[in-house]
């Protein structure tokens, strides 16, 4: 283990200094680029976007992107045809190269690719950002509107057939939601790559825990822009869900256009359980979902992501019959660890049909079991202590699907704590890792948060293996309480070898370390108070983690 971290360090370094990413120069004479072209809403206000197409006369689809990142912030020419990129390649980890035109703003599509593809590229400063003038409303309906008129503006062009599709990631595709449920007639296909559906549960208070590492930095980033609000500021003074969060929240039932949406399960930080929900969510009839486990930017612009991109373009916005409609729903990628893929293969629903929801019980001497644990219990001191459980597998299996864990649970001098669970992997004595959010390559298999006031289940959005819990209300614990929670750890699709070890580690603050070289760098929530948990096994209900075990692999 100590070698391993040593050697990620040294590439730690080694990537912040030389990041892997190739910059191509802008291709002459082959695109049109105008720069800055005015738009006006239904208010009046001008947006001003970038807009790459074919030379020449001619009538193409659209893709659309919409961000507060700044269209124009593009690699400047270094010398000897080198660039200099955006300081987020230096500061996140790139686990493989990434490739791409010196036309490609943060997270946007790549207009060299696309318009030699014959499509039209238009980059969109959002309302407040960028050289758009107004002041922004960052995840609001009036924000989705904004984008609506973009999408209609680009549609009515002598250069596009009618047709608009819209692509990015993270900022880029949650801004996809709310603009598809708005119903724009000439939005054709949606590809929301890697995007959060619920700020509130997904990034700023999961399981009522809250985060306090990726808003502030994220927030900073964002001074030079218009905004009515500061996502941090409202984060401090807002710690319950409000209508003002609940606005926030796109209304997935309205989204009915076609939807190729990526589901990483290496970012549960922040997008993996949103885009997820999305796919469970959306009202379309024709929606795909693309899983993996690499590193979000590296991916969303490999060859083998692109290709799924145009297929799913091409089918929808050309008319191309190219086999996209028969295609399974979900695109299912299963790791035995951060660099080795097991399988990839088509499934008709996620979690997948072949799932056994397993039943593992914690027992006071530490072992998961499938046998009914003796009652007992087990305590650790907060925030800086844990406990832990450990499973041997006993054949070859997968786990593909959400993990939920149940608990029964009492403190000594608090009346509320904050827990944070991991599920690990361990082979022969040592931690198997896994690409997580933000970049980071030491992470768990899965992680879940709970805030034990906000334990009150929800039982109109539960379900058994993916439980919800309302975060309108705080309830404290009375003294000597033993209270039952049930929370929910993001999906994973992870294989394991019989003899190999699964173990539950459970805490009282995040158990990562934040520093940019070894650790999980912005990540950071806010710790328990100090006080004394006890899990108390066995009983009813009993203590246990419910795992998604696919069996026959063969």
């Amino acid at each position: 283990m100590h070698m391993a971290k040593l050697r990620y360090s040294i590439g730690r370094v080694r990537g912040m200094v030389h990041p892997p990413i190739t910059v191509h120069p802008a291709p002459e004479g082959e695109v049109f680029f105008e720069r800055d072209v005015a738009v006006a809403m239904r208010d009046g206000t001008v947006l001003r976007v970038n807009v790459f197409r074919p030379v020449g006369d001619g009538q193409y689809p659209a893709l659309l992107c919409a961000h507060p990142y700044g269209k124009d912030r593009l690699p400047t020419p270094k010398r000897r045809g080198r660039f200099k990129v955006s300081m987020q390649y230096r500061l996140l980890r790139m686990p493989e190269p990434v490739s791409f035109s010196a036309w490609t703003s943060w997270e946007a599509p790549d207009p060299a690719y696309w318009v030699a593809r014959g499509y039209v590229v238009v980059n969109c400063d959002l309302r407040g950002c960028g050289t758009s003038d107004g002041v922004g409303n960052l995840l609001s309906h009036s924000e989705s509107e904004d984008y609506h008129d973009v999408i209609e503006w680009a549609a009515a062009q002598p250069w596009c057939t009618g047709k608009v599709g819209l692509n990015g990631v993270s900022y880029l595709a949650l801004s996809q939601y709310g603009a598809a449920a708005t119903q724009p007639p000439s939005l054709a296909a949606i590809c929301p790559w890697e995007g959060f559906t619920d700020p509130y549960c997904d990034l700023l208070f999961p399981g009522g825990v809250r985060e306090d590492g990726f808003v502030k930095l994220w927030a900073r980033g964002l001074k030079g822009t218009r905004l009515a609000y500061d996502l941090r500021q409202e984060q401090l003074t807002r710690p319950l869900r409000d209508a003002v969060w609940a606005s926030r929240s796109p209304d997935l039932a309205k989204v009915e256009v076609p939807m190729l949406v990526c589901g990483s399960f290496s970012d549960n930080n922040l997008h993996s359980r949103g885009s997820i929900r999305a796919f469970e969510g959306v009202s379309s009839k024709q929606r795909w979902l693309y899983t993996h486990r690499g590193g979000k930017w590296c991916t969303y612009y490999s060859e083998t992501a692109l290709e799924a991109q145009a297929r799913f373009f091409d089918h929808f916005l050309k008319g191309v019959d190219n086999g996209m409609d028969a295609q399974p729903p979900v695109r299912l990628e299963v790791r035995e660890d951060r660099d080795t893929i097991h399988s990839v293969r088509h499934e008709p629903s996620w979690p997948p049909p072949s799932v056994s929801w397993t039943e593992l019980f914690l027992g006071s001497d530490g072992r998961l079991g499938d046998q009914w644990a003796v009652e007992g219990r087990v305590e650790f001191a907060a925030p800086a202590g844990r406990a832990t459980w450990t499973w041997q597998v006993p054949g070859d299996l997968e786990l593909c699907g959400p993990m939920a864990l149940r608990l029964r649970v009492s403190l000594d001098g608090a009346d509320d704590a904050r827990l944070f669970a991991g599920v690990e992997k361990w082979r022969d004595g040592r931690f198997v890792p896994f690409e997580g959010s933000y970049g980071y390559g030491l992470d768990r298999v899965t992680t879940g948060w709970m805030r034990l006031s906000h334990r009150l289940p929800d039982p109109e959005l539960s379900r058994p293996f993916a439980p919800v819990n309302r975060d309108d209300e705080a309830r404290r614990l009375a003294s000597g309480e033993v209270a039952d929670i049930e929370f929910a750890l993001g999906p994973s699709a992870t294989y394991f070898r019989a003899g190999e070890q699964l173990r539950l580690v459970l805490g009282g603050r995040w158990m990562l370390p934040r520093n940019p070289i070894t650790g999980q760098y912005p990540a950071m929530y806010e710790p328990s108070s100090r006080c004394t948990v006890r899990v108390h096994c066995g009983g009813q209900p009993s203590a246990r983690l419910l795992v998604p075990a696919i069996s026959d692999i063969s």
